[in-house]
């Protein structure tokens, strides 16, 4: 199963980047993982890096030697600009200028439902549809969408933009119905989106199954990625919960949850 000599993973001490590490073992003789924390329990076929991403110099030696990055690292959540700009934006600039510079020709970018979450659940939208960020973080994805699509059509580096939505043990509340993305499907999309004959500059919607269908993920289908998860077994416990939200709350009805119900980070705690 082996197909790669050393793959890269960004933001390997994370919720998701954990279980990357172990999913992906088998595609490569190597993996580096990296994040801006010591990461503990290495293993055998892991080369662990302290790297923070907005040094421009350690990410391009993070960089070599590398077939294929897998970019999860950055702020996980709406923070000060200043932190978004340095981890999330400059730091995803450093990751595709040491792909370029380095001779990486293929990156699977963790997007995230941010970057669109002001559509209404009820829009089901595509690929295509414009984006819509409810968030600072959310307008960081956007450029690091975009960042890779310049880097696609200019320098011919293949990207999936993986729009992760929930991604997390198990779904923990209503809405989590229809945007829940397990770790074993979490874990499969990226692994399809390594192996994937061609990949292009492809954006992706990061969902396990459940019969809502609440946006259009074809576009993305010769990637190859088929959820086996689903949520409809997680379905009698959320419903049976009392706290019904209303249909009119931003967090209920837009794609965005809760994040369209925030203030501008630098307002918290005022």
């Amino acid at each position: 199963m082996t197909q790669f000599n050393r793959i890269l993973i960004t933001g390997a001490a994370g919720r998701l980047g954990s279980e990357l590490r172990k999913g992906l073992a088998p595609l490569a003789k190597h993996i580096r993982i990296s994040d801006r924390v010591e990461i503990g329990d290495v293993q055998p076929n892991e080369e662990a890096v302290v790297c923070e991403l907005g040094d421009y110099d350690a990410v391009m030696a993070l960089t070599k030697d590398v077939d294929a990055i897998v970019h999860f690292g950055g702020a996980p959540l709406e923070v000060d600009f200043e932190t978004i700009l340095d981890s999330n934006i400059r730091g995803s600039y450093h990751i595709y200028e040491g792909a370029r510079k380095n001779g990486v020709k293929r990156v699977i970018y963790a997007s995230s439902v941010h970057a669109i979450g002001y559509h209404e659940v009820e829009a089901h939208i595509d690929a295509d549809s414009p984006v819509r960020p409810d968030s600072l973080y959310g307008v960081s994805k956007n450029f690091v969408e975009s960042l890779s699509r310049l880097y696609w059509d200019k320098f011919g580096i293949e990207s999936l933009c993986l729009r992760i939505f929930s991604s997390f043990p198990e779904p923990a509340d209503r809405r989590m119905l229809w945007s829940w993305l397990s770790f074993s499907d979490c874990v499969r999309y990226v692994e399809q989106g390594l192996t994937a004959p061609r990949v292009g500059h492809t954006i992706g919607f990061g969902i396990s199954n459940n019969r809502l269908k609440v946006v259009d993920d074809s576009k993305a289908g010769h990637i190859g990625y088929r959820p086996k998860d689903n949520t409809e077994h997680f379905r009698d416990a959320m419903e049976a919960k009392t706290d019904i939200p209303d249909p009119n709350a931003p967090g209920v009805r837009f794609l965005g949850g809760w994040f369209c119900e925030l203030g501008h980070p630098d307002d918290e705690g005022k």
